[in-house]
């Protein structure tokens, strides 16, 4: 289920959210701690028998989270009137449970908030709470790292009580979203950002479209995105609607990883993942934590592709095949073999165009701000490199653009000056926000061909899912819903 938690400062204005939630929502949460002075009983019961839909009545403590500092007796009598007054579910922290009497059908949550760790106890403390009488248990602590979710899951599997066990903040995004996959009885997620009641929240909207929550079961196949940052990243809306559009049963997730990806790699075995898509800062140092690596990704030394083959967890690269095919989209005879490329930069996304091109035939120059990083390229790749101020004077028959140059939001900035821009030439920038860049603008007015790297991104992203289901991709949808979200960054 979907709990909309409603922190709204007066009867009214909670009466008006609920009917507004109720359509979206399973149930709501009323937070009586956020109205602006203690509802009377008569104003309790309004609400009650106005409500369209389930409701979870909690009068937080301000040291789990509640907004009023109000004393015990008056909240635990707010909470013990909504008892009487048959609310669905009563939330009550553990240590006031048993100051709370029992009446009718209301069914008693009893919960613990850690708004600083997960701490190692987790399950010592369910079993304390459901020895404490709860009909459901409802654990929330604040993730400092992705592994404290796994923690959070073990107990939800293990649960023989009804269970809400869920880790707060960025990190702990993913156990609100796979919960139900472990058998949490429900999420809260708000219907705005600005309405959440804890760090972490994702917006009910976003929970139930995007990651389509309510059909994630016990078989959800998990996939996902590592990266930092994360939070951009277009990844998650192109899998999961290519996924909904195939009809199967999986989810991709970001993950933010924070230090040693390898720490991330080894924990995650256990969930499992079956496919993750690996981006900035992680496509090199990944390599080691991984069973098995192809021998093209292995030369490039990054890998942006991973697939879990009964347990192994094999990577490759499919950026350079993603770039070269969408460059030899645009070339009359489609062959880059004994064609001048002028390659602009020498990170990890340049390696892979590297050495794509040799394995095409092309005749590549590297040019690159810090020199040294471009001879290195150069020579692990066995092609020729320039300084960067030399592009003035460059002729190519291809422009490769693998720097962050002209992305946004410094739209005005081009690595390649105009002047050397000419018809017949084919243009290519790994950039793709905006998908039309200043390098590409000045192309077409040039009379060259250009190519986004919007189809770069497309074509890996394809390639990955292609590798990960063995069906083929919904190619079509994935660009559609790319070029939806990068207008709407706009």
């Amino acid at each position: 289920m979907i709990c909309a938690p409603l922190a709204e400062p007066s009867p009214q204005a909670a009466r008006a959210a609920m009917a507004e939630a109720a359509s979206r929502a399973d149930l709501v949460e009323l937070r009586l701690d956020c109205f602006e002075a203690v509802p009377g009983a008569d104003e309790l019961a309004a609400l009650l028998r106005s409500r369209p839909c389930p409701i979870i009545v909690t009068n937080r403590s301000a040291a789990e989270g509640g907004r009023n500092d109000w004393p015990d007796d008056v909240r635990l009598k707010t909470l013990q009137a909504a008892i009487e007054l048959g609310a669905d579910y009563v939330d009550v922290e553990l240590d006031f449970a048993d100051r709370l009497e029992r009446h009718g059908a209301a069914r008693l949550i009893i919960s613990v908030h850690n708004f600083t760790s997960t701490p190692l106890n987790l399950p010592e403390l369910y079993r304390k709470i459901v020895d404490a009488g709860a009909d459901v248990v409802k654990i929330a602590t604040m993730a400092n790292s992705l592994i404290d979710n796994l923690r959070m899951f073990e107990v939800l599997q293990q649960a023989t009580v009804p269970c809400i066990g869920l880790c707060m903040g960025p990190l702990g995004q993913i156990s609100r979203i796979l919960g139900r996959k472990f058998g949490a009885l429900l999420t809260y997620a708000p219907t705005d950002p600005a309405k959440a009641t804890a760090p972490g929240q994702v917006v009910l909207d976003e929970l139930a479209a995007l990651y389509r929550y309510r059909s994630i079961s016990e078989d959800t196949k998990v996939y996902g995105v590592i990266g930092n940052p994360i939070g951009h990243s277009l990844s998650p809306h192109i899998h999961n609607a290519a996924f909904q559009s195939l009809g199967i049963d999986a989810v991709y997730l970001p993950f933010k990883v924070e230090g040693d990806v390898a720490n991330f790699i080894d924990a995650f075995r256990g969930l499992p993942v079956h496919g993750y898509s690996v981006t900035i800062p992680h496509k090199e140092a990944v390599a080691a934590a991984l069973d098995e690596v192809d021998p093209v990704a292995r030369d490039i030394g990054a890998v942006n592709t991973i697939v879990n083959r009964k347990g192994r967890l094999v990577g490759s690269n499919t950026d350079w095949t993603a770039a070269i095919s969408a460059i030899e989209s645009e070339l009359p005879d489609g062959g880059l073999a004994g064609r001048r490329v002028a390659l602009i930069g020498a990170g990890g996304t340049a390696r892979a165009i590297a050495f794509g091109l040799k394995a095409k035939g092309a005749q590549t120059t590297i040019y690159n701000r810090t020199g040294d990083r471009a001879a290195a390229l150069a020579k692990d790749v066995g092609c020729a490199s320039r300084p960067f101020d030399a592009l003035d004077t460059l002729e190519a028959d291809v422009i490769a653009n693998s720097t962050s140059i002209g992305m946004y939001p410094v739209v005005d900035a081009s690595p390649v000056p105009a002047t050397v821009l000419k018809p017949g030439i084919v243009v290519f920038d790994a950039v793709y926000n905006p998908v039309c860049t200043r390098l590409l603008a000045d192309a077409e007015e040039a009379g060259c061909r250009s190519v986004s790297g919007l189809q770069m991104f497309v074509n890996q992203a394809v390639q990955q899912f292609e590798t990960w289901t063995g069906m083929t991709a919904p190619r079509e949808l994935m660009e559609a819903v790319t070029r939806e979200k990068l207008a709407a960054l706009d």
